[in-house]
């Protein structure tokens, strides 16, 4: 793994331990888990970094794996870029817009994600940080809120009733950008584009 990737997956993983603090203080409250896929469905946005470290995370899967999970990322894609024809290569969230990327992503809201794979994610420690925030919400030092979205905590009124965690986002952040502007240089050599989302799908199945 390049020391790009490595050094994002060692930034993410600051996210896991707050989430592994939070399951030792709350022993059967938070439903994450295996087999639990709620939140693995649908498109949504990744940065450079997340492509980055994806990327290298399922080139290093056994080959059929990895080429089942490229054929249903490739499959996934396509069905993507029918929705919005108009989206230019190489398909960054930004030069689509947000009212239709939103329109795709609700349009494809139930679609498994490539990666998942028998009801376990196949890239579990590269996923993307998103997929990392999704449980628990999250309070920073400096007051701001990342509220739970969990979409199915109502199912779970214990579960979502847990005060938001304790994180240092403003460091995380301050972090994170050092990783994009590696990830930018990484993936766009020689040019630069820290600023570029895309889709899991897209991402390891385009250029």
């Amino acid at each position: 793994m390049s020391e790009a990737a490595r050094r994002y997956r060692a930034l993410l993983e600051t996210l896991d331990a707050c989430a592994a603090d939070a399951r030792r203080q709350h022993p059967g409250v938070i439903p994450c888990r295996t087999g639990c896929t709620a939140c693995c469905h649908g498109p949504f946005d990744i940065s450079a970094a997340d492509i980055l470290l994806l990327r290298e995370t399922v080139a290093a899967l056994p080959p059929r794996r990895r080429e089942a999970l490229l054929e249903r990322a490739r499959a996934s894609a396509a069905r993507q870029l029918a929705l919005a024809p108009a989206w230019p290569a190489p398909h960054d969230v930004g030069t689509l817009g947000e009212a239709p990327f939103d329109a795709l992503c609700d349009a494809l809201a139930q679609e498994p994600c490539p990666c998942l794979e028998d009801g376990a994610c196949a890239v579990y420690a590269g996923r993307p940080a998103v997929c990392r925030m999704m449980g628990l919400g999250l309070e920073s030092h400096d007051g701001r809120l990342l509220p739970n979205g969990c979409p199915i905590q109502d199912e779970f009124p214990a579960y979502a009733a847990l005060p938001a965690r304790p994180f240092d986002l403003a460091r995380f952040e301050a972090n994170e950008e050092a990783r994009l502007k590696e990830a930018g240089l990484a993936l766009f050599e020689p040019g630069y584009a820290a600023t570029f989302e895309t889709t899991i799908a897209i991402a390891l199945t385009r250029p």
